[in-house]
């Protein structure tokens, strides 16, 4: 694609291009004289022309994260990438570039205006967080399958689009198909779409479109259900008892077990295997339900817990707000005297007079905070003891529950070596020539090799649950643990260490403000 400033060396976008960019479409005059004296802060910006600069990368636009508008049109862009920090990007002017597919977009979710007119595209792609776009201009790309077109579907707020100048425009039905099956449209190509095409347009097409329709409705469901699927999925984690609703501890248990996977086929453990697996989920299921109950009891004592110390600091602040204001009062009211005394003597007896109400006021808010560090204190005491208790209650029934496991195992087991006897002496009489493989006969040489068999898939089945036990233990006590240091961090530590500045910064500052007064220092101070 060719250029008249191809001969121009190529360019990366940098902070001098920036700033000559900024300065140039600012406030002109002595109102652009004042923002380049004073410098403009690219954050202010939210409008930003880079057309015709032969740019042949994007870079360093993060400093411009309120911009709302941005054309990069006629350079030699090959790849759009560098756009993420700008969320609040509502117009992209990206044409007479040569870009080849469509990326990098994922974060301009408050897109409306996309123009990407005259690249090298050849799919329509990778736009799907661009909910809001309500323009898009594809013309004059390399897009050669109509059917690509229906990835537009998903955007129900887009009203024009343009395509013209594909290879794709050449089809005889290009502008039906178009209009039929991307119906949020208005305007396609820049010629408004009236009823009386759409209804021409619709009727070569309306089964297909139904068909469409029927499977994105599919679709969505689907994607509905996995959503669901995977918010229960994350509060099974939240609350301990992933895979505990149903077989899955059980299956588990057999999973690694080659013996035992040999041992069901034994005569009569049909039955065995069906009431042991029934009462085995049965006891997860519980596990199950009691952990998700539990799991919001835990939710609610720490909603609790920053109900508490939200309204602790509240209080706290609205206190130390109100002596701020009285002694603002009293500040604004001396300054004014001041403006108007001449004796120094008096001066200096007001001055001692300002500066120990800053000392009284430091005093007042020091005192509010240490109140604030001891009730704090408190609470996270208590709310320690609380997280504590239910942690102990939580880990002491579940493996109450998982002990109930193990005590299945072991009648399972017992049941499991009597067959496997019995069995052993139908094989030595050879009453099972045809009933059992080869497999599971290779197990009955002698009755050392058999009961060796029996325990090894025991001993699996044991490991399993104590590894479940174990998961679980260790879980909510790192929960317990990390959720404890997190408030002790984020309410004894970094919020007092923080509001303690914050106090120091304003009695600094209110020092500062009687030092530099004029009238103090006209005389002399």
């Amino acid at each position: 694609m060719s250029r008249l400033y191809d001969t121009v060396e190529p360019s990366v976008i940098d902070e001098d291009m920036l700033q000559k960019a900024v300065e140039e479409q600012g406030p002109k005059d002595e109102a652009g004289k004042i923002a380049k004296a004073e410098g403009i802060d690219f954050a202010d910006v939210t409008s930003l022309r880079l057309e015709f600069l032969n740019i042949l990368e994007i870079d360093n636009m993060w400093s411009f994260e309120n911009l709302t508008k941005l054309q990069l049109d006629n350079n030699i862009i090959e790849k759009i990438k560098g756009l993420d920090e700008l969320v609040n990007l509502v117009w992209l002017d990206l044409s007479f570039n040569n870009i080849e597919m469509i990326e990098g977009l994922d974060k301009l979710t408050k897109l409306q205006d996309l123009t990407l007119y005259n690249n090298r595209i050849s799919r329509i792609e990778n736009m799907d967080a661009l909910t809001g776009l309500h323009v898009l201009s594809l013309g004059n790309n390399n897009l050669v399958e109509l059917e690509n077109v229906l990835y537009l579907r998903r955007f129900k707020e887009l009203r024009t689009l343009n395509l013209m100048g594909n290879p794709f425009c050449e089809r005889q039905d290009y502008k039906n198909y178009v209009i039929a099956y991307i119906s949020s449209i208005n305007f396609l190509d820049y010629r408004l779409i009236d009823e009386q095409s759409r209804t021409a347009a619709i009727e070569p097409y309306h089964l297909n479109i139904e068909e469409t329709m029927h499977n994105e409705r599919q679709a969505e469901l689907a994607k509905e259900s996995e959503g669901k699927r995977a918010v229960e999925e994350a509060t099974h984690r939240e609350a301990y008892v992933d895979g505990l609703d149903g077989p899955e501890l059980f299956e588990g248990m057999y999973a690694d077990d080659t013996e035992g996977k040999k041992l069901k086929e034994m005569p009569g453990v049909d039955d065995l295997m069906a009431t042991f697996r029934e009462k085995f989920v049965g006891i997860c299921k519980q596990i199950f339900d009691y952990g998700l109950q539990e799991n919001n009891k835990r939710q609610e004592e720490v909603n609790q817990f920053w109900e508490c110390a939200m309204e602790a600091k509240t209080e706290n602040k609205d206190t130390g707000i109100a002596h701020i204001e009285n002694f603002m009062k009293m500040k604004k009211k001396m300054f004014a005297e001041l403006n108007h005394v001449s004796d120094n003597s008096l001066l200096e007896q007001r001055v001692k007079e300002y500066n120990k109400e800053v000392t009284e006021l430091w005093d007042k808010l020091m005192a509010l905070e240490l109140q604030l560090v001891d009730q704090f204190e408190e609470i996270i005491k208590e709310f320690e003891r609380n997280l504590q208790d239910m942690g102990s209650t939580v880990i002491e029934n579940v493996q109450g529950y998982l002990s109930q496991c193990r005590d299945l195992e072991n009648a399972h087991h017992e049941r499991m070596l009597e067959i496997a006897i019995i069995t052993l002496e139908k094989v030595v009489k050879n009453e099972l020539d045809d009933e059992i493989s080869d497999d599971l006969r290779n197990l009955f040489v002698d009755k050392d090799t058999i009961i060796n068999a029996v325990t090894s898939s025991h001993d699996v089945h044991l490991l399993k649950i104590d590894n479940k036990e174990d998961d679980i233990v260790t879980r909510i006590n790192n929960w317990m643990k990390t959720t404890i240091e997190k408030i002790h961090y984020e309410q004894e530590v970094k919020r007092n260490r923080d509001r303690v500045a914050e106090i120091n910064n304003l009695i600094d500052h209110l020092r500062d403000e009687i030092e530099n007064l004029d009238a103090l220092q006209g005389a002399g101070y």
